[in-house]
């Protein structure tokens, strides 16, 4: 049997994102994904990145760091964007703003069925 390189999968994960190529999320992310402990399923956590997108116009993820083992993948994404309006309760209001992402995914056959992440809200308070 063929080892799962879910550094791979992950990697082509984040270029889906990066081209906003909803029909092929489901080829990364399962039907009944959850994120941060929430039930989104595959539409839910579509919706979700789609608003991401509408909120932050110039949205690009850029892993930093990437670890990864037989199940889980473990990524530092980076952001250097100007979200619209008010981001994570903070009034941002187009400004460029620079802050890490840490998130824990794990697997099952190839697919993400969990998400794990926290956003470094004081860089962003710091730039504000």
């Amino acid at each position: 049997m063929m080892k799962t390189d879910l550094a791979e999968i992950y990697r082509n994960y984040i270029a889906c994102l990066n081209r906003q190529d909803w029909p092929q999320l489901g080829q990364f992310v399962d039907e009944d994904v959850c994120h941060n402990g929430r039930r989104l399923g595959l539409s839910g956590y579509r919706e979700m990145l789609e608003g991401d997108f509408r909120d932050i116009p110039d949205l690009r993820f850029n892993i930093v760091l990437l670890v990864s083992d037989a199940s889980h993948v473990a990524s530092r994404l980076a952001f250097d964007c100007s979200p619209n309006g008010a981001f994570l309760g903070l009034g941002v209001n187009g400004k460029r703003v620079s802050f890490a992402e840490n998130v824990f995914y794990e697997f099952r056959d190839g697919k993400i069925v969990q998400v794990w992440s926290v956003i470094d809200k004081a860089a962003i308070e710091a730039q504000l």
